[in-house]
């Protein structure tokens, strides 16, 4: 007999699909904000998969992989069940930024409280309403602002069944990295939750390879798990991941206007000219160097930065 399953005082009968809606706040007009989350469970058992976009509601190329996901019919799951939130902050979605109402990121301020500001109140409900039966969470993200992330996941290699279904989902690379305090990936960790976070593209746009990216990876991991209708066929990937331990910030030695020179994802030598600083009198030219061999996983696409901003994210070979 399968075990039962229950979403916001719901139950999920197997062989059914719902789409319940998270009914937390409302606007100033007294106008109800719905969060719709969309359930597929099969008639048999196997894994709960959750899988969610939008926690910062300017990152549309997340939204967009749950998005097609859904309407490629791949949250119909063979085996166990399927939770797709396509857009977790609809009130940043709705404004065009990346915060609550209330000023809050919602991804800082996991688990939440009960009884908080309006952001914590919602990141409690998640925790409290479906993480319990939830088994792997994939999420995913985009650079923020105009920083623009080459798609990879970031995992800890000490969550070992994590860091294992990220090289299944084989995404460009493949980041170590420790967890954030209060974040969403931190309360998953803590919970014992499988997790693998995507990031790709920037905030504010769509970018249609990012996109296929991160959808293409989020097939192979379902095939792996048995959840993937067997009439559907899996992208193969020919290389595997680029391994990225260590990496760093390159920051801005002066203010003026950002020209970079390589795109991101390229790997870079040491010295090798990536960008230069302008002003915008015509009398600054500033030659930017890599500081060190390895890949370029974020560049920054903003046009005037000031001196100390991160304008290139580089790894590291060897660390």
């Amino acid at each position: 007999m399968l075990k039962e399953l229950k979403i916001f005082d719901t139950v999920i009968e197997p062989g059914t699909s719902y789409k319940l809606n998270f009914n937390m706040a409302k606007l100033y007009t007294s106008t109800s904000i719905e969060v719709p989350v969309i359930i597929n469970r099969s008639k048999k058992a196997g894994p709960v998969v959750l899988i969610t976009g939008g926690i910062h509601g300017d990152e549309i190329n997340g939204i967009e992989v749950v998005r097609q996901m859904i309407s490629k019919n791949l949250n119909k799951p063979a085996i166990g069940t399927i939770i797709a939130i396509p857009v977790l902050n609809v009130f940043g979605f709705l404004n065009g930024q990346r915060e609550f109402p209330d000023g809050r990121d919602l991804n800082r301020v996991f688990p939440g409280t009960k009884s908080g500001a309006l952001a914590s109140r919602f990141a409690y409900h998640i925790t409290k309403e479906i993480l319990p039966i939830v088994d792997l969470v994939m999420d995913f993200h985009t650079g923020g602002a105009q920083r623009f992330n080459a798609p990879h996941l970031r995992v800890s290699q000490l969550e070992a069944q994590s860091w294992d279904l990220a090289k299944v989902f084989n995404a460009p690379f493949l980041m170590h990295g420790s967890n954030i305090k209060k974040t969403f990936r931190a309360t998953c960790s803590g919970l014992d939750k499988k997790y693998l976070l995507f990031e790709g593209g920037m905030s504010g746009h769509s970018d249609k390879k990012v996109v296929s990216t991160a959808v293409n990876g989020a097939m192979r991991v379902l095939d792996h798990l048995k959840m993937l209708d067997p009439s559907v066929p899996v992208p193969v990937e020919e290389k595997e991941s680029v391994i990225i331990t260590s990496s760093k910030w390159i920051r801005a030695k002066y203010s003026g206007l950002l020209h970079p020179k390589v795109e991101c994802g390229k790997r870079v030598e040491k010295d090798e000219f990536i960008a230069v600083i302008t002003d915008p009198y015509g009398e600054l030219r500033y030659k930017v160097k890599a500081p060190h061999a390895g890949y370029v996983i974020n560049v920054n696409y903003s046009p005037l930065v000031y001196q100390g901003d991160a304008i290139f994210h580089i790894s590291k070979d060897g660390e």
